[in-house]
């Protein structure tokens, strides 16, 4: 038997719709495929296929959050299976492997579970349309040790895993009868991005939670250290130098040890050894330096792309190669010409260009010219936990850049999420899931303990 099985969207749709595969689910690929669901699949003017690698979505933002213990995964994961089945697309689960432009096909790589065994084979998709929404990942350089020895938070699995070890870790401490090894209850982050500087925050609260629930043989301030890693002369260098500034200050009074000017030449098994020499016991090391898109990307069927791997669109946010090719998000490489480069790769970007594709893509199947995309900035913000919020907000709008601190910077920093919400679920589901995990946080604890 062939290794290759065809699926409905391999072949043209008895009905003749278009047919419309969004590769990838995350932020901007699921509110893509939710609305294009509702407003073309519902009415029958398209088939619309989603095509991911996991079997649910959580907000990559969020993860920082899940793999401190802070966010109940339940109450924030969406399930493809059901979100496809509400807003009128379909779902299919593998990971991306290679394209034939010329036959307009998606290859899907066989999906096999974690005991082994292969749930579905190795397919091939037709498209009329394809948008590739495949987001990015961090990027090691190669640097020695990193694969063996590190973390990362590039995806759900990974957060739950980070937890996991990170509780091990205190109930391991607290229950041994010798001292603590030089290297326990020590964590490295490397790389003083946003998600570095909000686990750090984030973890600095959490730990002690932990502790708090009967693990009493350990000191927080004592025994527990966190050590922020970041080659650069200074924490989020990609943001504006005065909030990197207030972060810093921030994480000081957090008792998180910042390194900056620190390129890491290899993780170790119980460590981070630098360019200069020092090593810096870790029982737990998270790499959260660079960012790449997949190496699926590369040289994908002759479509152009970058050194990162982003694959080059044009205004339109149509592959530079293929009109009938779409990209957007972190793994492609729009260009900003305000600033003379390309669009970073933010959240905000993401839903902005999700929701330019649904005009662009009904646009497509009328037969009409499609319009550029243009990015809107509306800032940055980083939390810093329950501790604080800073960032700096409405500088497309005011002209300049204006800082914010405090709550106003925490209630806009959740109101992206909200945003994210109201584009899945719509106001009436997010206000009743809103409520409900006002009620039930009252009831359980503060900090995931399993």
């Amino acid at each position: 038997m062939s290794t290759t099985a065809s699926d409905a969207a391999s072949s043209p749709s008895p009905t003749g719709l278009h047919q419309i595969v969004i590769v990838g689910g995350g932020a901007g690929g699921l509110e893509l495929a939710t609305r294009l669901g509702d407003k073309l699949g519902k009415r029958g003017r398209a088939a619309i296929t989603l095509i991911d690698k996991t079997r649910s979505h959580v907000w990559k933002p969020k993860l920082h959050e899940i793999a401190a213990g802070s966010m109940d995964i339940g109450e924030h994961e969406v399930d493809f299976l059901a979100q496809s089945h509400w807003h009128h697309f379909r779902y299919r689960i593998g990971e991306m492997i290679g394209l034939d432009r010329e036959r307009r096909e998606v290859e899907v790589a066989a999906f096999v579970d974690e005991e082994g065994e292969q749930v579905t084979p190795r397919r091939k998709f037709r498209y009329d349309t394809l948008v590739i929404a495949v987001g990015s990942q961090s990027n090691d350089f190669g640097t020695p040790g990193v694969d063996e020895h590190a973390m990362k938070l590039e995806c759900l699995a990974d957060a739950r895993r980070f937890n996991q070890r990170l509780v091990n870790a205190c109930i391991r401490a607290h229950a041994q009868t010798g001292p603590l090894q030089p290297h326990q209850l020590q964590v490295a982050i490397i790389g003083a991005g946003a998600t570095g500087v909000e686990l750090s925050a984030e973890l600095h609260r959490t730990v002690r939670q932990v502790v708090a629930y009967g693990l009493d043989r350990i000191d927080p301030d004592k025994d527990i250290r966190l050590n922020l890693i970041e080659a650069a002369d200074r924490v989020l260098p990609a943001l504006p130098e005065r909030l990197s500034k207030a972060t810093e200050g921030l994480l000081h009074k957090l008792g998180v040890v910042v390194h900056t000017k620190a390129k890491v030449a290899e993780v170790l098994p119980e460590g981070v050894r630098l360019a200069d020499g020092r090593v810096i016991a870790a029982e737990l090391v998270v790499w959260a330096a660079g960012v790449k898109a997949p190496e699926v990307l590369k040289d994908l069927a002759g479509l152009e792309s970058n050194r990162i791997n982003q694959l080059l669109v044009g205004p339109t946010l149509q592959a530079t190669r293929d009109e009938n090719i779409f990209a957007f998000g972190d793994c492609a490489a729009c260009p900003w010409p305000e600033r003379g480069g390309t669009v970073p790769p933010r959240a905000q970007a993401a839903h902005q260009q999700a929701m330019h594709l649904v005009t662009q893509i009904r646009r497509r199947l009328a037969g009409k010219p499609l319009r550029a995309y243009r990015y809107r900035d509306f800032g940055s913000l980083v939390s810093l936990g329950e501790f604080s919020t800073v960032g700096n907000m409405m500088g497309a709008l005011v002209g300049g850049s204006l800082m914010v601190e405090g709550y106003f910077a925490r209630i806009m920093y959740q109101s992206l999420y909200k945003m994210h919400e109201l584009a899945l679920h719509g106001a009436p589901k997010v206000a009743l899931e809103t409520l409900a995990r006002m009620i039930t946080r009252r009831t359980e604890p503060r900090v995931k303990l399993h």
